[in-house]
Protein backbone atom coordinates (compact mmCIF):
# COMPACT_ATOMS: atom_id res chain seq x y z
CA UNK A 1 0.00 0.00 0.00
CA UNK A 2 1.27 3.58 -1.04
CA UNK A 3 0.12 6.79 -0.21
CA UNK A 4 -0.22 9.80 -2.40
CA UNK A 5 1.27 13.34 -1.81
CA UNK A 6 -0.39 16.49 -3.18
CA UNK A 7 -0.16 20.08 -2.53
CA UNK A 8 -3.16 22.46 -2.40
CA UNK A 9 -3.23 26.80 -2.06
CA UNK A 10 -5.65 28.20 0.74
CA UNK A 11 -6.85 31.39 -0.07
CA UNK A 12 -3.47 33.49 1.44
CA UNK A 13 -1.20 31.51 -0.64
CA UNK A 14 -0.04 29.23 2.20
CA UNK A 15 0.54 25.47 0.19
CA UNK A 16 -0.81 22.75 2.49
CA UNK A 17 0.45 19.08 1.72
CA UNK A 18 -2.00 16.47 1.87
CA UNK A 19 -1.85 12.78 1.10
CA UNK A 20 -4.34 9.68 0.47
CA UNK A 21 -3.91 5.89 1.15
CA UNK A 22 -6.53 3.18 0.58
CA UNK A 23 -9.29 2.53 -1.12
CA UNK A 24 -13.14 3.11 -0.85
CA UNK A 25 -15.41 5.43 1.24
CA UNK A 26 -13.11 8.48 2.12
CA UNK A 27 -12.19 9.91 5.76
CA UNK A 28 -10.41 12.60 6.66
CA UNK A 29 -8.29 13.54 9.93
CA UNK A 30 -8.00 17.42 10.78
CA UNK A 31 -4.09 18.22 11.59
CA UNK A 32 -2.47 18.15 14.93
CA UNK A 33 0.21 19.77 16.46
CA UNK A 34 3.51 18.04 15.05
CA UNK A 35 3.31 15.66 12.11
CA UNK A 36 5.30 15.26 8.31
CA UNK A 37 3.42 13.03 5.92
CA UNK A 38 6.22 10.96 4.84
CA UNK A 39 7.82 10.39 8.51
CA UNK A 40 4.83 9.75 9.87
CA UNK A 41 4.02 6.63 7.38
CA UNK A 42 7.23 4.52 8.82
CA UNK A 43 6.53 6.05 12.60
CA UNK A 44 5.50 3.87 15.11
CA UNK A 45 3.52 6.52 16.32
CA UNK A 46 1.21 6.65 13.44
CA UNK A 47 1.72 3.95 10.83
CA UNK A 48 -0.76 1.94 12.74
CA UNK A 49 -3.57 4.12 12.38
CA UNK A 50 -3.09 4.79 9.20
CA UNK A 51 -3.02 1.10 8.18
CA UNK A 52 -6.06 0.55 10.25
CA UNK A 53 -8.15 2.85 8.35
CA UNK A 54 -6.74 2.73 5.11
CA UNK A 55 -7.59 -0.91 5.41
CA UNK A 56 -11.09 -0.54 4.04
CA UNK A 57 -11.58 3.10 3.21
CA UNK A 58 -9.27 6.35 1.33
CA UNK A 59 -7.67 7.67 4.32
CA UNK A 60 -6.86 11.40 3.67
CA UNK A 61 -4.64 13.47 6.20
CA UNK A 62 -2.69 16.53 5.94
CA UNK A 63 0.24 18.68 7.56
CA UNK A 64 -1.46 22.12 9.29
CA UNK A 65 0.83 25.22 7.80
CA UNK A 66 3.69 25.72 9.56
CA UNK A 67 4.89 21.92 10.01
CA UNK A 68 5.51 18.91 8.11
CA UNK A 69 5.36 19.23 3.98
CA UNK A 70 3.49 22.08 3.94
CA UNK A 71 4.35 25.90 4.35
CA UNK A 72 6.90 26.62 7.00
CA UNK A 73 7.51 30.46 5.96
CA UNK A 74 3.45 31.79 6.90
CA UNK A 75 2.49 34.55 8.48
CA UNK A 76 -0.96 33.55 9.41
CA UNK A 77 -0.61 30.63 12.07
CA UNK A 78 -3.82 31.36 13.84
CA UNK A 79 -6.60 28.74 14.56
CA UNK A 80 -8.90 30.27 11.54
CA UNK A 81 -5.99 29.70 8.84
CA UNK A 82 -6.02 26.07 10.28
CA UNK A 83 -9.42 25.52 9.59
CA UNK A 84 -9.23 27.15 6.12
CA UNK A 85 -6.08 24.93 5.46
CA UNK A 86 -8.75 21.80 6.46
CA UNK A 87 -11.51 23.58 3.98
CA UNK A 88 -8.64 24.05 1.26
CA UNK A 89 -7.93 20.19 1.19
CA UNK A 90 -11.82 19.04 1.03
CA UNK A 91 -11.83 21.49 -1.83
CA UNK A 92 -8.69 19.98 -3.71
CA UNK A 93 -9.25 16.39 -2.73
CA UNK A 94 -12.68 17.08 -3.84
CA UNK A 95 -14.55 15.06 -0.87
CA UNK A 96 -18.62 15.19 -1.03
CA UNK A 97 -19.43 14.03 2.51
CA UNK A 98 -17.18 12.02 4.89
CA UNK A 99 -16.12 11.40 8.38
CA UNK A 100 -14.18 14.06 9.85
CA UNK A 101 -11.56 12.70 12.94
CA UNK A 102 -9.91 15.40 15.35
CA UNK A 103 -7.11 14.45 17.22
CA UNK A 104 -5.83 16.82 20.06
CA UNK A 105 -6.52 20.47 18.86
CA UNK A 106 -6.71 19.30 15.69
CA UNK A 107 -10.29 18.50 17.20
CA UNK A 108 -11.05 22.48 18.25
CA UNK A 109 -10.33 22.91 14.13
CA UNK A 110 -12.91 19.70 12.96
CA UNK A 111 -15.39 21.20 15.47
CA UNK A 112 -15.04 24.39 13.59
CA UNK A 113 -15.47 22.98 10.29
CA UNK A 114 -18.32 20.84 11.12
CA UNK A 115 -20.40 24.02 12.87
CA UNK A 116 -19.31 26.06 8.88
CA UNK A 117 -19.91 23.20 6.88
CA UNK A 118 -22.64 20.50 8.44
CA UNK A 119 -23.70 19.16 4.73
CA UNK A 120 -20.20 17.58 4.65
CA UNK A 121 -19.88 15.93 7.72
CA UNK A 122 -21.22 12.96 8.09
CA UNK A 123 -20.14 11.62 11.28
CA UNK A 124 -17.62 13.95 13.95
CA UNK A 125 -14.99 11.88 15.87
CA UNK A 126 -12.97 13.39 18.42
CA UNK A 127 -10.21 11.82 20.42
CA UNK A 128 -8.08 13.77 23.29
CA UNK A 129 -9.72 16.48 22.28
CA UNK A 130 -10.93 19.93 24.05
CA UNK A 131 -12.81 23.27 23.04
CA UNK A 132 -10.90 25.21 25.40
CA UNK A 133 -6.57 25.75 25.37
CA UNK A 134 -4.22 25.98 28.27
CA UNK A 135 -4.58 29.43 28.16
CA UNK A 136 -8.08 29.91 28.53
CA UNK A 137 -8.76 26.83 31.16
CA UNK A 138 -5.76 26.50 33.59
CA UNK A 139 -4.79 27.73 36.48
CA UNK A 140 -2.22 30.41 36.93
CA UNK A 141 0.42 27.98 38.18
CA UNK A 142 -0.14 25.96 35.25
CA UNK A 143 -0.06 28.49 32.77
CA UNK A 144 3.08 29.17 34.63
CA UNK A 145 4.32 25.79 33.89
CA UNK A 146 3.21 26.08 29.85
CA UNK A 147 5.36 29.25 29.52
CA UNK A 148 8.48 27.17 31.12
CA UNK A 149 7.62 24.45 28.62
CA UNK A 150 7.72 26.98 25.78
CA UNK A 151 11.30 27.95 27.08
CA UNK A 152 12.56 24.36 26.65
CA UNK A 153 10.85 24.27 23.09
CA UNK A 154 12.47 27.39 22.47
CA UNK A 155 16.20 26.37 23.70
CA UNK A 156 15.99 21.90 23.01
CA UNK A 157 13.90 21.63 20.15
CA UNK A 158 14.96 18.42 18.32
CA UNK A 159 18.31 18.17 20.38
CA UNK A 160 19.54 14.82 21.39
CA UNK A 161 18.42 16.15 24.97
CA UNK A 162 17.43 13.21 27.11
CA UNK A 163 15.89 15.30 29.76
CA UNK A 164 14.07 17.75 27.31
CA UNK A 165 12.94 13.93 25.34
CA UNK A 166 11.45 12.85 28.59
CA UNK A 167 9.25 16.13 29.20
CA UNK A 168 7.21 15.54 26.49
CA UNK A 169 7.18 11.91 26.43
CA UNK A 170 6.08 11.68 29.87
CA UNK A 171 3.58 14.05 28.63
CA UNK A 172 1.98 12.74 25.58
CA UNK A 173 3.16 8.79 25.91
CA UNK A 174 4.05 7.19 29.21
CA UNK A 175 3.94 4.38 28.74
CA UNK A 176 5.80 4.31 25.20
CA UNK A 177 8.34 1.57 23.95
CA UNK A 178 12.37 2.90 23.28
CA UNK A 179 11.40 2.67 19.71
CA UNK A 180 8.31 4.62 20.29
CA UNK A 181 10.04 7.32 22.21
CA UNK A 182 12.54 7.85 19.90
CA UNK A 183 10.12 8.00 17.03
CA UNK A 184 8.31 10.86 18.87
CA UNK A 185 11.81 12.61 19.61
CA UNK A 186 12.68 12.24 16.17
CA UNK A 187 9.54 13.71 15.01
CA UNK A 188 10.68 17.25 16.37
CA UNK A 189 13.41 17.51 14.19
CA UNK A 190 11.77 16.70 10.78
CA UNK A 191 8.56 18.48 11.75
CA UNK A 192 8.62 22.10 12.13
CA UNK A 193 11.66 24.64 13.43
CA UNK A 194 11.77 25.76 17.27
CA UNK A 195 10.25 29.11 16.43
CA UNK A 196 7.41 27.80 14.56
CA UNK A 197 6.71 25.13 17.65
CA UNK A 198 6.47 27.97 20.11
CA UNK A 199 4.02 29.91 17.52
CA UNK A 200 1.62 26.74 17.39
CA UNK A 201 1.96 25.90 20.87
CA UNK A 202 1.17 29.13 22.22
CA UNK A 203 -2.19 29.12 19.33
CA UNK A 204 -3.00 26.23 20.78
CA UNK A 205 -3.13 27.61 24.28
CA UNK A 206 -5.67 30.35 22.70
CA UNK A 207 -8.18 28.10 21.53
CA UNK A 208 -11.48 28.09 22.39
CA UNK A 209 -14.53 26.58 20.89
CA UNK A 210 -17.07 26.46 23.49
CA UNK A 211 -19.53 28.77 22.12
CA UNK A 212 -19.24 26.30 18.88
CA UNK A 213 -20.50 23.19 20.83
CA UNK A 214 -24.13 23.44 20.91
CA UNK A 215 -24.31 24.53 17.22
CA UNK A 216 -22.47 20.67 15.85
CA UNK A 217 -25.77 19.34 14.37
CA UNK A 218 -23.42 16.44 13.16
CA UNK A 219 -23.63 12.73 14.99
CA UNK A 220 -20.55 13.33 17.05
CA UNK A 221 -18.48 10.30 19.14
CA UNK A 222 -16.01 11.61 21.82
CA UNK A 223 -13.43 9.47 23.17
CA UNK A 224 -11.11 9.76 25.83
CA UNK A 225 -8.27 8.52 27.95
CA UNK A 226 -9.33 8.48 31.78
CA UNK A 227 -5.85 9.18 33.39
CA UNK A 228 -3.65 11.34 30.23
CA UNK A 229 -1.65 13.85 31.37
CA UNK A 230 -2.02 15.72 27.67
CA UNK A 231 -5.22 16.73 27.55
CA UNK A 232 -7.50 16.43 30.86
CA UNK A 233 -10.26 13.71 31.01
CA UNK A 234 -12.52 16.40 32.14
CA UNK A 235 -12.30 18.29 29.19
CA UNK A 236 -13.38 15.22 26.68
CA UNK A 237 -16.64 14.98 29.03
CA UNK A 238 -17.47 18.87 28.78
CA UNK A 239 -17.19 18.39 24.83
CA UNK A 240 -19.49 15.21 25.13
CA UNK A 241 -21.78 16.75 27.37
CA UNK A 242 -22.07 20.26 25.52
CA UNK A 243 -22.43 18.85 21.75
CA UNK A 244 -25.97 17.91 21.41
CA UNK A 245 -26.52 13.81 20.87
CA UNK A 246 -22.64 13.46 21.58
CA UNK A 247 -21.56 10.47 22.78
CA UNK A 248 -18.84 10.07 25.35
CA UNK A 249 -16.28 7.00 25.25
CA UNK A 250 -14.29 6.70 27.89
CA UNK A 251 -11.15 4.84 27.09
CA UNK A 252 -8.64 3.38 29.58
CA UNK A 253 -5.02 4.20 29.73
CA UNK A 254 -2.50 7.14 30.42
CA UNK A 255 -1.27 7.92 26.67
CA UNK A 256 -2.51 10.99 24.78
CA UNK A 257 -0.68 9.43 21.39
CA UNK A 258 -2.93 6.34 20.39
CA UNK A 259 -0.06 3.86 20.98
CA UNK A 260 -0.58 0.29 19.06
CA UNK A 261 -0.62 -2.22 21.79
CA UNK A 262 -2.36 -0.34 24.48
CA UNK A 263 -5.85 -0.83 25.72
CA UNK A 264 -7.33 2.31 24.31
CA UNK A 265 -5.81 1.46 20.62
CA UNK A 266 -8.20 -1.98 20.80
CA UNK A 267 -11.51 -0.08 21.69
CA UNK A 268 -10.70 3.34 19.73
CA UNK A 269 -10.72 1.41 16.24
CA UNK A 270 -13.56 -0.92 17.26
CA UNK A 271 -15.90 2.53 18.70
CA UNK A 272 -15.25 4.22 15.64
CA UNK A 273 -16.03 1.36 13.18
CA UNK A 274 -19.21 0.85 15.10
CA UNK A 275 -20.01 4.42 14.66
CA UNK A 276 -19.28 4.99 11.09
CA UNK A 277 -20.71 1.50 10.40
CA UNK A 278 -17.90 0.03 8.07
CA UNK A 279 -19.07 -3.12 6.38
CA UNK A 280 -15.77 -4.63 6.67
CA UNK A 281 -14.77 -5.29 10.05
CA UNK A 282 -11.08 -4.28 10.79
CA UNK A 283 -8.75 -7.53 11.27
CA UNK A 284 -8.33 -5.79 14.58
CA UNK A 285 -11.92 -6.51 15.46
CA UNK A 286 -12.51 -9.83 14.23
CA UNK A 287 -9.48 -11.25 16.31
CA UNK A 288 -10.41 -9.21 19.61
CA UNK A 289 -12.92 -11.57 20.70
CA UNK A 290 -15.02 -8.74 21.39
CA UNK A 291 -18.29 -7.50 19.95
CA UNK A 292 -18.33 -4.15 18.14
CA UNK A 293 -21.25 -3.41 20.13
CA UNK A 294 -23.13 -3.47 23.71
CA UNK A 295 -24.74 -7.07 24.14
CA UNK A 296 -27.70 -7.31 22.49
CA UNK A 297 -30.89 -7.04 23.86
CA UNK A 298 -33.08 -10.72 23.20
CA UNK A 299 -36.01 -8.82 25.24
CA UNK A 300 -37.00 -6.42 22.34
CA UNK A 301 -40.51 -4.80 22.73
CA UNK A 302 -40.03 -2.47 20.16
CA UNK A 303 -40.49 -5.30 16.94
CA UNK A 304 -44.15 -6.58 16.74
CA UNK A 305 -45.89 -8.80 18.93
CA UNK A 306 -45.89 -11.74 16.12
CA UNK A 307 -42.43 -12.07 16.34
CA UNK A 308 -40.24 -13.62 19.46
CA UNK A 309 -36.48 -13.26 19.71
CA UNK A 310 -34.61 -16.61 19.78
CA UNK A 311 -31.04 -15.65 19.48
CA UNK A 312 -28.74 -12.64 18.04
CA UNK A 313 -26.89 -13.93 14.89
CA UNK A 314 -24.61 -11.20 14.55
CA UNK A 315 -23.89 -7.59 13.61
CA UNK A 316 -22.52 -5.86 10.78
CA UNK A 317 -22.06 -2.05 9.58
CA UNK A 318 -25.75 -1.48 8.88
CA UNK A 319 -27.70 -3.47 11.22
CA UNK A 320 -28.04 -6.17 14.09
CA UNK A 321 -29.45 -9.83 12.98
CA UNK A 322 -31.43 -11.90 15.39
CA UNK A 323 -33.60 -15.12 14.94
CA UNK A 324 -36.75 -15.52 15.58
CA UNK A 325 -39.95 -17.10 16.18
CA UNK A 326 -43.02 -15.73 14.11
CA UNK A 327 -45.82 -17.12 15.82
CA UNK A 328 -48.64 -15.99 13.49
CA UNK A 329 -46.83 -18.49 10.79
CA UNK A 330 -44.92 -20.97 13.22
CA UNK A 331 -41.67 -20.45 11.04
CA UNK A 332 -38.28 -18.98 11.99
CA UNK A 333 -37.05 -16.13 10.44
CA UNK A 334 -33.76 -13.28 10.25
CA UNK A 335 -34.74 -9.91 11.68
CA UNK A 336 -32.83 -7.35 10.49
CA UNK A 337 -32.89 -4.47 12.53
CA UNK A 338 -31.31 -1.05 12.08
CA UNK A 339 -29.32 0.17 15.12
CA UNK A 340 -31.40 2.68 17.31
CA UNK A 341 -28.31 5.35 17.49
CA UNK A 342 -28.73 5.07 13.64
CA UNK A 343 -32.79 5.87 13.51
CA UNK A 344 -32.14 9.61 13.16
CA UNK A 345 -29.60 9.57 10.38
CA UNK A 346 -31.99 10.06 7.46
CA UNK A 347 -28.98 8.45 5.17
CA UNK A 348 -28.99 4.99 6.92
CA UNK A 349 -32.54 4.76 7.17
CA UNK A 350 -32.54 5.51 3.23
CA UNK A 351 -30.10 3.26 2.21
CA UNK A 352 -32.00 0.73 5.01
CA UNK A 353 -35.06 0.92 3.36
CA UNK A 354 -33.75 0.81 -0.14
CA UNK A 355 -31.74 -2.79 0.67
CA UNK A 356 -34.68 -4.14 1.66
CA UNK A 357 -37.23 -2.93 -1.24
CA UNK A 358 -34.24 -3.84 -3.42
CA UNK A 359 -34.07 -7.63 -1.94
CA UNK A 360 -37.93 -7.76 -2.28
CA UNK A 361 -38.27 -6.89 -5.20
CA UNK A 362 -35.55 -10.08 -6.70
CA UNK A 363 -36.05 -13.96 -6.87
CA UNK A 364 -33.11 -15.55 -6.58
CA UNK A 365 -32.08 -18.73 -4.63
CA UNK A 366 -28.72 -16.89 -3.92
CA UNK A 367 -31.04 -14.12 -2.08
CA UNK A 368 -32.97 -14.22 0.84
CA UNK A 369 -36.57 -14.07 0.09
CA UNK A 370 -38.00 -10.91 2.23
CA UNK A 371 -41.53 -11.76 4.33
CA UNK A 372 -42.24 -8.38 5.70
CA UNK A 373 -40.44 -4.49 6.25
CA UNK A 374 -41.87 -2.43 8.81
CA UNK A 375 -41.31 -0.41 11.71
CA UNK A 376 -42.43 -0.29 15.51
CA UNK A 377 -42.33 1.99 18.35
CA UNK A 378 -39.49 3.92 16.13
CA UNK A 379 -37.63 0.71 15.73
CA UNK A 380 -37.17 -0.08 11.77
CA UNK A 381 -36.79 -3.79 10.48
CA UNK A 382 -36.38 -6.35 7.83
CA UNK A 383 -37.81 -10.17 8.43
CA UNK A 384 -36.31 -12.61 6.20
CA UNK A 385 -35.84 -16.08 5.38
CA UNK A 386 -33.67 -18.13 8.12
CA UNK A 387 -31.54 -20.16 7.21
CA UNK A 388 -29.72 -22.63 9.24
CA UNK A 389 -25.70 -23.14 8.64
CA UNK A 390 -22.57 -21.15 9.36
CA UNK A 391 -21.74 -18.23 8.09
CA UNK A 392 -18.65 -17.73 5.91
CA UNK A 393 -16.67 -15.64 9.10
CA UNK A 394 -16.90 -18.66 11.13
CA UNK A 395 -16.46 -21.05 8.20
CA UNK A 396 -12.62 -19.53 7.64
CA UNK A 397 -11.91 -18.92 11.44
CA UNK A 398 -12.42 -22.81 11.67
CA UNK A 399 -9.90 -23.82 8.39
CA UNK A 400 -8.73 -22.20 5.85
CA UNK A 401 -11.00 -23.01 2.53
CA UNK A 402 -9.73 -24.65 -0.35
CA UNK A 403 -9.46 -23.02 -3.96
CA UNK A 404 -12.19 -24.78 -5.20
CA UNK A 405 -14.78 -23.63 -2.41
CA UNK A 406 -13.49 -20.11 -2.20
CA UNK A 407 -14.48 -20.00 -5.78
CA UNK A 408 -17.56 -21.40 -5.77
CA UNK A 409 -18.63 -18.95 -2.81
CA UNK A 410 -17.64 -16.11 -4.95
CA UNK A 411 -19.33 -17.41 -7.82
CA UNK A 412 -22.76 -18.05 -6.34
CA UNK A 413 -22.43 -14.42 -4.62
CA UNK A 414 -21.42 -13.13 -8.28
CA UNK A 415 -24.91 -14.74 -9.59
CA UNK A 416 -26.56 -12.95 -6.54
CA UNK A 417 -25.35 -10.04 -7.20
Amino acid sequence: MEQQIHFCTTHDGARIAYATVGKGPPILKAANWLSHLEYDWQSPIWRHLLAEFARDHTFIRYDERGNGLSDWNCADLSFNAWVDDLESVVTSAKLDRFPLLGISQGGAVAIAYAVRHPEKVSHLILYGAYARGWITRDSPEEIEQRQAQLTLVRLGWGKDNPAFRQLWTSLYAPDATPEQAQSFNDLQRVSTSPENAVKLLTEMGKIDVVDLLPRVSVPTLVLHCRDEAGVPFEEGRKLAGTIPGARFVPLEGRNHLLLEGAPSWGNFVKEIRRFIGSEITSALAQTSGSPTRPTPNLNRTDLPERYSIVSFLGVGGMGEVYLAEDRKLGRKVAIKTLPVEFTNDKERLRRFRHEARAASALNHPNLLTIHEIGSEAGAHFIAAEYIDGETLRVRLKRARMKLDDALDVAQQAAFAL
